[in-house]
């Protein structure tokens, strides 16, 4: 456990740093009045995402590598954090959809039928708690292997 606690803090910040990204998209009225843009600057998270994975690897590299980091260490370690975010997503979108933005479901539904994008059925299906664990625990697998390839490539140092 030791040998991997930098991922393990950094896969923790991750998911901290979701329930905040949460908190401030409903803060900015983006899962209410201005639920239409919800769709589009969720996406700012990505940023927020490589930040973190760009500072755990530095991390790792300077604190458990001795400042020199091969691409394939790096690529573990990021994989390693991927499967702690996923491990946590389960339980970040339950605070999330629960407790910080217990209405983004049910506003977002009425979006997407009012404009005619979805069908009432299909918005349903998509946009519910487990849909959303589902798609969260897969997607930080995904993202985080992809993200984590790139950031090693360019953190590696030998």
């Amino acid at each position: 456990m030791k040998k991997y606690s930098t991922e393990i803090k950094w896969g923790v910040i991750f998911a901290i740093s979701t329930l905040v990204w949460m908190y401030f998209e409903k803060a900015m009225g983006w899962h209410d009045e201005l639920i239409a843009q919800q769709l589009i600057y969720t996406n700012l998270f990505a940023l927020v995402a490589i930040a973190i994975f760009v500072l755990a690897l530095k991390e790792k590299r300077k604190k458990d590598f001795g400042g020199k980091m091969s691409w394939k260490q790096g690529f573990i370690s990021g994989i390693i954090i991927s499967i702690v975010v996923a491990i946590l997503t389960p339980l970040t979108q339950y605070i999330s959809n629960t407790w910080i933005a217990p209405n983004l479901f049910p506003n977002i539904i009425n979006y997407m039928v009012e404009t005619g994008k979805m069908t009432e059925e299909g918005a349903k299906n998509y946009f519910n708690l487990k849909s959303y664990m589902v798609q969260g625990t897969f997607g930080a697998l995904t993202m985080g292997v992809v993200t984590s390839a790139i950031v090693a490539f360019f953190l590696k140092k030998q």
